[in-house]
């Protein structure tokens, strides 16, 4: 069989193997995510069946991937409704950075490695997964509740700090002197200011530029000027990723609409491939040797996350079954711990950190469903021996 061929057909399996893991995600109502990473964990040396012929399309793939999953996360917020989210929600969001990023580097620093691979784990451990907690709401029926504007604040708030995040620690990835990643982080964060601010003013003017009624144009459009922010973000140090994100903040008015509805399959494709590529990166003998740490990492995130989430929905006067169920959505990790352990995986002293964050993600991206749907079960009870027929 020719190279083609073989690339075609090698391309051709993984996709429908990732179409038939989607649909039996969604027999079981949980996330895909694990099961993508399983295939990646699968498919790569040291698996069950490695591939050869199209590994380094995947590779591409999973770069598009995640500008597409920064870009559409921007989409979800205007520049105004995320600085207003920032204002009212900072408190229980410090707090949260807090309880949640401090474990992973201490536990980092504890297995011996060094600061700036610590660091990596602390931003795996601290945010919690837009993706999957959006379907936890939308399949639980949960998006009209009280506590879920606490929950979506958060989660703006943690986009916000990844905003940021992103670059400072890709900077400290790339080594280099002091000097001058304390000058790279500062272009990083002037430039992200900047972009938020000229959003939060012009953001009408930049979707009136990108809308167009036909779909063919306005497809190209907005995937051109990302990809091209992208890599000129990439380019002076701030990463491609960022660069998508504010892409998707910087667009307002009807061209949102029309972007998520044309970019959303496109996306649901390249995300999937990251997470197979990210599983294809880490050899499955060594998650062995971090299971335990990922177990206890995930024991006390969850129990961290519950706290922050119950704390900030009091703070809104919200009852105790609703502060219950704002802790317990933001227990799953998910794609954006991968993105930030993917640009950690080169660190020096950090080998351990994408086996640690395969087997933490798929912990937690499957404990966070299950805890929701058993605190549903258990309220649903209540309340039927509370009103008895």
């Amino acid at each position: 069989m020719g190279h083609v061929a073989l690339l075609l057909a090698e391309l051709g399996a993984v996709v429908l193997g990732l179409g038939l893991m989607a649909r039996l995600a969604n027999r079981l109502a949980i996330s895909p995510i694990p099961l993508f990473l399983l295939a990646g964990l699968a498919l790569g040396e040291g698996g069950l069946i490695p591939i050869v012929t199209s590994e380094e399309f995947i590779e591409v793939g999973a770069e598009i991937g995640v500008i597409f999953l920064l870009l559409m996360l921007g989409l979800e917020y205007s520049a105004g409704e995320l600085v207003a989210g920032m204002r009212s929600v900072a408190p229980a969001g410090l707090l949260d950075l807090a309880l949640n990023f401090t474990p992973g580097v201490a536990a980092g620093l504890l297995l011996g490695w060094p600061v700036v691979a610590a660091l990596f784990l602390g931003g795996v451990t601290y945010i919690s997964s837009s993706g999957v907690i959006a379907k936890l709401l939308n399949d639980m029926g949960w998006t009209g509740n009280r506590e879920t504007p606490v929950v979506l604040s958060l989660l703006v708030f943690e986009d916000l700090v990844m905003a940021v995040l992103l670059p400072i620690l890709g900077v400290l990835a790339l080594g280099g002197t002091l000097s001058g990643a304390i000058l790279a982080i500062a272009i990083a964060l002037t430039v992200v200011i900047a972009v938020i601010a000229f959003a939060y003013r012009q953001g009408d003017k930049i979707g009136e530029l990108i809308f167009h009624t036909s779909d063919e144009v306005s497809l190209l459009t907005v995937l051109g000027l990302t990809l091209l922010v992208a890599g000129l973000a990439e380019g002076i140090g701030v990463s491609a990723a960022v660069g998508a994100f504010l892409v998707g903040i910087s667009v307002a008015g009807p061209a949102v609409e029309r972007a998520q509805a044309l970019l959303s399959p496109l996306r649901d494709l390249f995300a999937a491939v990251f997470f197979v590529f990210f599983g294809l990166s880490t050899d499955p003998a060594d998650i062995p040797g971090v299971l335990l740490v990922a177990v206890a990492l995930g024991l006390v995130t969850a129990a961290t996350k519950v706290v922050v989430g119950r704390w900030a929905s009091r703070r809104n006067d919200i009852g105790s079954r609703g502060q219950i169920r704002a802790g317990l959505l933001l227990i799953p990790r998910g794609e954006f711990s991968i993105i930030i352990a993917g640009l950690g995986a080169g660190v020096a002293g950090g080998g351990e950190l994408p086996a640690l964050a395969a087997a933490y993600v798929l912990l937690m991206a499957v404990a966070g469903p299950v805890a929701v749907r058993i605190q549903q079960s258990r309220q649903e009870r209540a309340v039927a021996v509370a009103s008895p027929e």
